[in-house]
């Protein structure tokens, strides 16, 4: 005797389409910690050369983003503004890049994962004299 109904293949669609929003939820999830990763090396560059210049005057402002820019590597190609300001009080790094991108960049921009914009603000300390 023949059955009407058959249950074979019939969760197939549905199971499909459950790994599918799985894959697209991971994808997303990795391109987040990708973006996060790159947002951090580039914060450690900017420190980096703040760090540099804040022991310097103005002249060493453009070593201290020659160091910054040695320290990002490869990334440094995805830098678009990297100032050092050396001013009498604080020095002021603030770097702008391209994130690197698993997904397209529409995508990106929704997320608020295309582009990152760090800034560091360090105080100058100065040795005084007292006796001087």
């Amino acid at each position: 005797m023949r059955r009407l109904h058959e249950d074979a293949g019939a969760g197939l669609i549905s199971s499909v389409a459950g790994v599918t929003v799985f894959l697209a939820f991971l994808l997303f999830a990795v391109q987040i910690l990708v973006h996060l990763f790159a947002t951090t090396y580039v914060n450690a560059a900017a420190f980096e050369a703040a760090r540099i210049a804040s022991g310097a005057d103005q002249a060493r402002a453009a070593t201290a983003r020659a160091r910054g820019l040695e320290t990002l590597g490869d990334f440094a190609q995805r830098v678009s503004v990297f100032d050092v300001t050396v001013g009498d009080d604080q020095v002021r790094v603030r770097v702008t890049a391209t994130s690197p991108a698993l997904l397209p960049r529409m995508f990106g921009r929704v997320l608020g994962t295309d582009s990152i914009d760090r800034s560091v603000v360090l105080r100058r300390e100065r040795v005084q004299c007292a006796d001087c």
